[in-house]
């Protein structure tokens, strides 16, 4: 078995994350502890608005995937790679010890400040464009461009690509992709128009914070959003992380590297299935376990002492 791990992102926070896993394991205690009392009384009760606001989720989505490691590495499992969907690659970087818990933390919480700042005023929309080709949806973002800025934010898996920007815009492109044969268009609930342009002064922000942090060697690959890859000698993770938060995420790219790379098991950290279900439509002869949960985590630890 080659072990890889993929770590959920923002929109698949759900109100109770981490409550079972708090009162049952040490290690993620330790780890969720971090966060604030407000924040865990977020997680666990909600209210699902609150849970939704970035500058919320992003440091309980990180908390959460860190004490979900702690207790895999207790157990004494080590995947071999690791990538994230967006905000999800902060803590693949932690699972590969980049950063520490606190650290990665720290970050997103910076991170999800100036997301929110950059988002103030855009009237902005995403949507999940099915079954259309790439190229075919870069041409329906230009020929919108007249209608404000339109950009491919996510490219999910086959079939699955997610573009954002201002409404009027997002709008326009959407029903050009109808038109020339998308199957169809689904809007999708947000707060900002993320991985788009207008993310540029959190990029910088980042860029800035980043020049005083630590990031230590990495114990294994990750995969990184902004490229679908590991990065080159020439790459810094520092630069990486700037790009991604205004640039597409290659996440079918990052699927399709780690199963070059000889993956046949993953685990998805994070509530929901959805990475789960990119993979099963990306390469579907990897095999997908779940830890959304206490009882998710005492399958997945059960079905790896099998494979053993």
């Amino acid at each position: 078995m080659k072990l890889g791990i993929l770590f959920a992102g923002q929109g698949s926070q759900a109100v109770g994350m981490g409550k079972d896993l708090y009162e049952n394991c040490q290690a993620f205690r330790q780890v969720f502890d971090i966060l604030s009392e407000q924040q865990r009384q977020i997680a666990f009760e909600g209210p699902m608005e609150a849970l939704s606001d970035t500058r919320y989720t992003q440091p309980i989505m990180v908390a959460f995937a860190a004490g979900v490691m702690a207790e895999l590495q207790k157990a004494g499992v080590e995947p071999v790679m690791t990538a994230g969907l967006s905000l999800g690659e902060y803590s693949a970087l932690h699972a590969a010890g980049v950063f520490d818990a606190a650290t990665a933390i720290n970050l997103v919480s910076l991170r999800a400040q100036e997301m929110h700042k950059a988002a103030e005023g855009v009237d902005c929309k995403m949507s999940a464009v099915m079954g259309f080709d790439r190229e075919a949806l870069a041409e329906c973002c230009a020929l919108s461009s007249d209608a404000g800025v339109v950009q491919i934010a996510n490219y999910n898996c086959p079939g699955q690509i997610v573009i954002a920007g201002e409404g009027a815009a997002v709008d326009k492109c959407a029903a050009l992709a109808s038109e020339k044969g998308a199957r169809r268009c689904v809007p999708l609930p947000v707060s900002g128009p993320f991985h788009t342009v207008f993310m540029e002064p959190a990029g910088k922000a980042l860029e800035s914070v980043f020049s005083d942090t630590e990031f230590s060697a990495m114990r294994f690959p990750v995969i990184f959003n902004a490229v679908g890859r590991e990065k080159t000698a020439a790459e810094t993770i520092a630069d990486l992380l700037v790009r991604q938060v205004s640039n597409s995420v290659y996440f079918e790219d990052t699927i399709k590297t780690m199963a070059e790379a000889g993956i046949d098991t993953i685990i998805e950290v994070g509530p929901g299935k959805a990475l789960s279900g990119f993979v099963r439509k990306t390469c579907k002869e990897i095999k997908c376990l779940n830890v959304e949960d206490y009882q998710g985590l005492q399958a997945v630890l059960a079905a790896l002492k099998g494979e053993q």
